[in-house]
């Protein structure tokens, strides 16, 4: 089961995704899925902008907040989608992944109600008007307690400034062209090679000769 459902743009009739109206509708479609239970297809990191710029943010996040929340079993077009579906863009799937990313750590980790969660231990130690930096149970989770950006910047403005003022869709261009370059192919088995592409060639020819 599944939905794939927006506005259009009154004026012009182009389809607006990331709207509310958007977001309302995957949630609604979820709902009805666990009323079924039914898995769910639905949502997406969608846009109608045309670049990966603040729009294109703003309005993927209008849908992956809905489609995270909603539980939906089976996420289409989750990274790189820009101008209702007519663009695939390298940036804006580097950048969706980022957020992908955020939304793991939140759904894996949750928030801890164990004892090294509490860090009662590193309270008392610190005591009224102390710090956590350099306390024992700090030491213990500073490189694993919280989540590492993979393009996001963190750092002071006057150190992002020496580092080359590189906004998000810089790094992203950067980040996709160094990963092509390092890629390296797996390889594929000669015999299943050769049966993908001969189901290729049957479905392309299927495709061109088909009746409309």
């Amino acid at each position: 089961y599944g939905s794939f459902l927006t506005n259009i743009d009154m004026q012009s009739g182009s389809p607006a995704f990331g709207t509310p109206e958007s977001a309302m509708g995957i949630l609604a479609s979820a709902q009805m899925a666990r009323h079924y239970k039914l898995p769910f297809r639905g949502g997406g990191a969608l846009t109608s902008s045309k670049g990966p710029d603040a729009q294109a943010a703003y309005e993927s996040m209008m849908c992956m907040w809905p489609t995270v929340l909603g539980g939906v079993h089976f996420v289409l077009h989750a990274a790189g989608w820009l101008e209702s579906a007519l663009l695939a863009s390298y940036e804006k799937f580097i950048i969706d992944v980022e957020a992908l990313r955020m939304f793991e750590w939140i759904l894996s980790r949750g928030i801890p109600f164990d004892d090294e969660g509490f860090a009662m231990d590193g309270i008392r130690e610190v005591g009224p008007g102390g710090h956590h930096l350099g306390s024992e149970h700090t030491m213990r989770h500073y490189r694993t307690g919280f989540y590492r950006p993979w393009i996001s910047s963190t750092e002071n403005f006057d150190r992002w400034q020496r580092n080359g003022s590189r906004t998000a869709d810089r790094v992203a261009n950067e980040k996709w062209k160094q990963l092509l370059k390092d890629y390296a192919d797996p390889g594929i088995d000669s015999g299943v090679d050769e049966q993908l592409q001969a189901f290729i060639e049957v479905r392309k020819d299927a495709i061109l000769h088909a009746r409309v």
